[in-house]
């Protein structure tokens, strides 16, 4: 990665419009909880003007990052206590981003809470709550981040506290506060452990140091892998991976628009972090590998649990668990490109899926469901991933990608590859059409090809933003590889071979178990209970 300028020239209105996205929504913190309540409405339209007015900002400061370039500026205090900018072009794709998800749940909110006495209160906490995390976006310095990702979790907290007369509501907000908590003191080590390696805070100045180490195998990249588990372990306390999932799905009793802002919005916050501080984690083998093996883990885990689960709200959020879990295992392979892409579709689906979900009775009601269907043959699976595999790695050699430069890519088209190849084999079961496997494969080449295209493009574009993550794999390195593949496949033929296992003793027990979690969130809210007390009305 090459370190932006830090003397380039930039206009001082560019700048204040940077700035001014996280401050304008910051400001309801000057406005008094009694006033916001009693002004209601009004409160909540003018707080939907501002976000909107704060989007389009965001617009325009895209804008001007390609036609002035990248910025970077220190703007107050000593070398380590100071405030610095970084608004490159991964800072200005989050931030459009969060922008627009915010405009919507404010917006959302005045009709959502219209004549709820503590409107205005919600709304203060909202806007405080999206500032925190514009803040975050375009922070300069590991110290101002580490300040904006708390006021982020303790501002998040006041939402997830809205009902306080929830015993189970508030017995979620305080498990989610205890493991917040846990990747704060995470944060905190790697904020020591980045001043003893480095002698500095600022990201630019960080990642050439840390290109420094790396480059000349430095006795002190010992330093620079034990910073590295440190920001991995933050990352996976924030984004609910296992074992540190259960507070997620329990967060449900909330409002809608804070379910819609924490699963689209607040639970990337850990793939951001990897991503923004690539240059560092991708200079320890070991971090990338746990980043991998926990991500694949969640993600297989949590979708068996999300598959028995009969609240639509629950399964989106054993879904949203998945679905960082996956993102986690792409920043573990180092597709950092790729993790950003799937940021920007997940938080853009799950947005509308938790805003749109109290009408998912009658979407269910127009859904084609497909007929029921015997168990696939093993043979047929085989061949059926053998294929989308092939597939994957045949187009994916098209666009320039090998096994040794682009691993991580191929791998994870292959195992998106191996979810098409189920969905096409439970197409061609419910009918039984051959003519059905040439529209497949058809389909299949046009969905890696689309897919190797999107990656291509979101990697020229954050090229100077992420870390070119390109190594020499040890065999460990394969050998993870191998076993997140495996363990994918395991999970696709346990699915193909439900309809026959359901009817088996021992297929039920699984299912009932499975609709539990597997008990850990049990687990979970009894320590949560001994540390804090019962919850008190």
């Amino acid at each position: 990665m090459n370190p932006m300028p830090t003397d380039s020239p930039y206009p001082l209105l560019h700048l204040a419009a940077v700035a001014a996205c996280p401050l304008a929504l910051l400001m309801a913190l000057l406005v008094p909880t009694h006033l916001a309540n009693s002004m209601g409405r009004r409160f909540a339209r003018l707080a939907s003007w501002v976000s909107l007015g704060v989007f389009g900002l965001a617009v325009l400061v895209l804008i001007g990052r390609f036609l002035a370039g990248p910025l970077m500026v220190k703007v107050a205090g000593d070398e380590a206590l100071r405030i610095d900018i970084y608004f490159d072009t991964l800072s200005a794709v989050m931030l459009l981003l969060v922008t627009f998800l915010g405009a919507v749940g404010v917006r959302y909110s005045g009709n959502y809470l219209a004549g709820d006495p503590q409107q205005g209160r919600f709304i203060r906490w909202l806007c405080v709550t999206i500032g925190s995390v514009l803040l975050l976006t375009i922070s300069g310095n590991l110290l101002l981040f580490a300040l904006a990702w708390v006021a982020t979790s303790l501002s998040l907290h006041k939402l997830l506290t809205f009902y306080p007369d929830r015993p189970m509501a508030m017995l979620a907000a305080r498990k989610k506060f205890l493991f917040s908590r846990l990747g704060d003191a995470c944060l905190v080590g790697a904020l020591v452990a980045t001043w003893q390696c480095f002698g500095t805070w600022n990201f630019a100045e960080m990642f050439t140091a840390a290109d420094t180490l790396r480059a000349h195998g430095s006795e002190h990249s010992a330093c620079l892998g034990w910073t590295s588990m440190l920001l991995v372990g933050c990352a996976l306390l924030k984004s609910a991976q296992f074992p540190f999932h259960s507070w997620l799905p329990d967060t449900m009793e909330t409002p809608t628009p804070v379910s819609a802002l924490m699963h689209a919005g607040i639970i990337n916050a850990g793939g951001f972090l990897v991503v923004r501080l690539s240059p560092i984690i991708a200079g320890s083998p070991a971090a990338l590998n746990a980043l991998a093996l926990v991500g694949a883990f969640t993600a297989l885990f949590a979708s068996m649990i999300m598959l028995t689960q009969t609240s639509v709200k629950r399964s989106l959020a054993y879904s949203t668990i998945a679905q960082m879990g996956f993102m986690m295992l792409q920043c573990g392979l180092g597709a950092f490109a790729l993790a950003v892409l799937h940021i920007v579709a997940h938080s853009l689906y799950k947005a509308h899926a938790f805003l749109s979900s109290g009408s998912i009775v009658s979407m269910t009601r127009a859904a084609w469901v497909p007929s029921e269907r015997p168990s696939a043959h093993p043979l047929i699976l085989l061949g059926t991933l053998g294929s989308a595999v092939a597939l994957t790695w045949g187009i994916g050699m098209l666009f320039g990608l090998s096994l040794t430069s682009s691993a991580g890519v191929l791998l994870l088209g292959a195992v998106f590859m191996m979810a098409l190849a189920y969905l096409l084999w439970n197409l061609w079961a419910s009918s039984h059409r051959g003519s059905l496997v040439g529209w497949g494969l058809l389909l299949g080449a046009g969905a890696a090809t689309i897919y190797f295209g999107v990656h291509s493009a979101f990697e020229t574009l954050l090229a100077s933003s992420v870390a070119n993550y390109a190594p020499v794999r040890s065999p460990i390195e394969y050998g993870v590889m191998a076993l997140v593949v495996m363990l994918f496949m395991a999970v696709l033929i346990l699915q193909s071979m439900l309809p026959s296992w359901s009817a088996t003793r021992l297929g039920r027990a699984f299912y009932v178990h499975s609709s539990q979690g597997f008990y850990l969130g049990t687990i979970a809210n009894r320590l949560t209970l001994a540390l804090t007390g019962k919850p008190t009305l």
